[in-house]
């Protein structure tokens, strides 16, 4: 019983973050010196994260008989990922002002040394633009460095245009999506040799973290940190349970299916480190390939529920610590400024708070210099951040495909409830969902 339970990789990655803990609090040292396992492992699954965004969407696209369908599949994910935002920000908002954890600091910005963050303020401020300059990033100069600079939405672009394409051509493009097809499940098979070191990662992501900042630093912005992961928990278990009640699934069963993906998230601390066996798993719980292609790769820039939450919750505490008072009206000002800038940030490690710095840099009642209260332990939060975008990702691509019809719920049940084998392993042949559908009934299970 025991040896078949340390098989499980989920319990592997648990033990992994655990020796990275106890590493980082007795020998600092060789805890920060192990963080090239956990950036290693990062970089090995991006190196295969933009081939396989590209082959799901352009296979799945390809596939669909009704390209009117593409259009409203993508408005309906568009719509849902501004409303879960949106509620991700609302209850950042009302969770820091109800508890108010940066009350009683009473911290003098002018004190504050800023070089430590400077790196993050020129980062925001390079990458501060417009409404047309984010049009114009979508358009990549060339698709050779989309694929290079492993830019999510140009390569999304660039594969809907190219599974458009190939729908139209029907028996002339079949050769090129037979390829793809072979393509996919080599770059499937490489995550899953990839995920064989994801305790390893995991061990030392870990062993860095509490090596480099300390556990001192957890204990002196505790009441931040508490109100983070209680706002995460609330946002899951409330708004994200709501969704997947609605959408006629269990999340506790859904979650313990995707406790492989969880774990590897909370080692690693990036949403990105799961996205390839994530698409994968969705795909075998019923969920058709354009629906998870487009979603899946769109949610990380859209939905970014955990950082959401994050954003409103660090201005506020920013605020409280440095005695800025901001009345209803400044607070929803932040609010309407995240809501723009929140939809640029990406799912690695870092991200979030280069976003933060550049909504405070629009503004002039929150000092910036603030966000060096948050260096020491938004490290330790951006688990909590990571973990709460996968999983709304992942619920939001169940339910927008039981939305436009595109859910098969007998497999979904089947699989959840376990009588269905469905290991995250690299797909042998078509779909799961295509697989089980009969030859007439086969466009019904695609879209409706």
């Amino acid at each position: 019983m025991a040896k078949r339970l340390i098989g499980k990789l989920y319990v592997q990655v648990l033990i992994g973050v655990a020796l990275g803990i106890v590493l980082g609090v007795f020998w600092p040292q060789v805890g920060t010196d192990m963080k090239p396992l956990g950036d290693a492992f990062i970089k090995l699954i991006k190196m295969v994260f933009a081939p396989i965004i590209f082959a799901t969407v352009v296979l799945g696209i390809a596939k669909m008989e009704n390209m009117k369908e593409l259009g409203r599949v993508g408005a309906r994910a568009l719509i849902y990922f501004e409303v879960l935002s949106t509620f991700a920000l609302v209850l950042g908002l009302i969770v820091v002002n109800l508890v108010q954890p940066g009350q009683g600091m009473d911290v003098d910005p002018a004190t504050l040394d800023t070089q430590a963050i400077s790196t993050y303020t020129a980062a925001a401020a390079s990458g501060s633009g417009g409404f047309t300059d984010f049009l114009l990033h979508l358009i990549p100069a060339s698709v050779t460095d989309a694929f290079a600079k492993n830019e999510i939405l140009p390569i999304l672009l660039f594969s809907t245009l190219l599974g458009i394409a190939l729908a139209n051509l029907g028996a002339r493009g079949k050769p090129v999506v037979d390829v793809l097809e072979a393509f996919s499940h080599g770059m499937f098979y490489i995550v899953g040799m990839v995920m064989r070191v994801a305790p390893l990662a995991a061990c030392g992501a870990m062993a860095f973290t509490v090596g480099k900042y300390g556990l001192g630093s957890i204990v002196s912005l505790g009441k931040l940190m508490a109100t983070m992961y209680l706002t995460c928990f609330l946002f899951v278990v409330l708004v994200l349970g709501s969704i997947a009640r609605m959408s006629g699934f269990s999340l506790w069963k859904f979650l313990k299916y995707l406790r492989e993906e969880l774990f590897t998230v909370l080692g690693t601390s990036s949403s990105e480190s799961v996205v390839p066996q994530l698409m994968n798993k969705l795909e075998k719980v019923g969920v058709s390939k354009p629906v998870v292609g487009l979603v899946i790769p769109s949610g990380l820039t859209f939905n970014p529920d955990g950082q959401c939450i994050y954003y409103t919750m660090a201005a506020i505490f920013i605020a409280q610590a440095t005695n800025t008072p901001l009345t209803l009206m400044d607070q929803l000002i932040v609010l309407g400024v995240l809501l723009l800038t929140s939809k640029g940030s990406a799912g690695v490690t870092g991200s979030g708070f280069i976003t933060l710095a550049a909504t405070l840099a629009t503004m002039d009642n929150i000092p910036v210099a603030g966000m060096v209260l948050l260096l020491g332990v938004d490290r330790f939060m951006s688990e909590a951040r990571a973990i709460t975008n996968t999983i709304g990702n992942a619920v939001g691509t169940m339910a927008i495909a039981k939305w436009v019809g595109a859910l098969d719920s007998a497999r979904m049940n089947q699989v959840l409830d376990g009588q269905a084998v469905a290991q995250p392993e690299p797909p042998t042949s078509a779909t799961p969902a295509a697989e089980a559908a009969t030859p007439t009934d086969k466009k019904s299970l695609v879209m409706h």
